[in-house]
């Protein structure tokens, strides 16, 4: 088999260079942190023990809850506050009262909120697929899973790095941190108290916080020591930063200036990986932004989201067939970003990005490239 073209090497440089610099979770073995979203989203409904479990059984290094609150402000883990397509709380008579619209961060968003359930009631709850008309197959433990709170996953993760032989990481987001503060029911400081009561508050522990309003991520370093993981979005703004009347984009904060002030408070950046590899007015990949060597070049590392195998998240040259939910060539798209030099990947399917992965330790069956042109196969299996 062929041998990493020296090319490819060069480009991953930066990445071998930062080995002892690292404080956060580390993966196993390779360059690349694989990051479970929501835990194995493409296999299992998100936010689950199942799907926790399943993300690192496939090598995984961190797994992901997002963290929103119950009324009795326990942190619990759901994509959103609002549930009602994430639980089978639809289904629920003795809730139907509790159907709502709230305003979300400006947005007017109609169902059933966490806030206004107790941690007790939550529990009677159960997860549901979050796209079934997508992942069918996942619906078949639709009804199965408890809602977890946050110190169940810890609890979880802790199990699972004993039972694998590694540490083991856990990637919680805030979500919201703004609206959540303005109902009395704050993020931050739960979250800082069940890291420290859990002896994890130190910078290489198993604990990397994440959030898209740089407010909550500095009220987070006021206590902690973790890691920190500035999400970025594709268009608009932080929240909060449009709060306090701040025109601050997230555009603005992917410069070389941006990234400065990044640096200031945090280890990590998290753009969409659109914003590393842009796409076409076609949706077919164009050439890829400098971001990713800015970013290095603020002493940052950069993790990207969202990867997902199905045809339709993938650009047109990637997909086999022409039915959107079938699966296409999503190992194309994970080389073309390690051959930019991203530090981790978000992913929905962490056994294709751990493949991936693999080929940069070992004999690769493909050449990597920042070509998103399918290749010749030649790894086994593969024809």
């Amino acid at each position: 088999m062929r041998k990493i073209a020296a090319t490819a090497l060069a480009v991953l440089s930066p990445l071998a260079a930062a080995g002892p610099a690292n404080a956060e979770p580390k993966p196993e073995r390779g360059q690349v942190v694989v990051i479970g979203h929501r835990g194995a989203a493409g296999h299992r409904p998100e936010h689950t023990q199942g799907g926790y479990e399943l993300a690192v059984a496939m090598g995984a290094d961190w797994i992901e809850p997002d963290l929103v609150p119950t009324k009795d402000h326990v942190l619990v883990v759901r994509h959103e506050n609002e549930i009602s397509g994430t639980t089978d709380v639809s289904l629920r008579q003795e809730f139907a009262g509790r159907k709502t619209t709230k305003v979300i961060d400006g947005r007017n968003v109609t169902g059933w909120f966490t806030e206004d359930f107790t941690l007790a009631e939550l529990k009677t709850l159960r997860a549901v697929e979050r796209l079934p008309a997508i992942r069918n197959r996942n619906t078949v433990y639709n009804g199965y899973y408890q809602v977890l709170t946050f110190q169940e996953v810890l609890d979880l993760a802790k199990r699972l790095s004993r039972q694998y032989g590694k540490q083991v990481g856990v990637f919680p987001e805030t979500k919201h941190p703004s609206y959540f503060r303005s109902i009395g029911l704050p993020l931050e400081e739960p979250l800082i108290q069940i890291v420290k009561r859990g002896g994890l508050n130190r910078p290489d522990g198993p604990v990397v916080v994440q959030s898209f309003e740089p407010s909550s991520l500095k009220r987070v370093a006021g206590e902690l020591r973790v890691p920190l993981w500035q999400a970025l979005g594709t268009t608009g703004q932080p929240y909060d930063l449009k709060q306090a009347g701040d025109p601050t984009t997230y555009a603005d904060m992917m410069t070389p200036a941006g990234l400065a002030k990044i640096a200031e408070y945090a280890r990590w950046i998290g753009p969409d990986k659109s914003s590393a590899i842009p796409l076409n007015p076609d949706g077919s990949s164009g050439t890829p932004t400098t971001l990713v060597a800015d970013a290095h070049k603020a002493g940052l590392k950069i993790g990207v989201y969202t990867f997902r195998s199905e045809n339709q998240y993938l650009p047109p040259q990637l997909r086999r067939g022409s039915v959107p939910i079938e699966h296409g060539d999503a190992l194309a798209e994970y080389r073309a970003h390690i051959a930019l030099g991203v530090d981790a990947f978000v992913t929905d399917y962490p056994d294709a990005a751990v493949l991936a992965r693999g080929e940069q330790g070992h004999e690769p069956g493909r050449r990597v490239t920042t070509d998103l042109a399918p290749q010749e196969s030649s790894l086994p299996g593969e024809g």
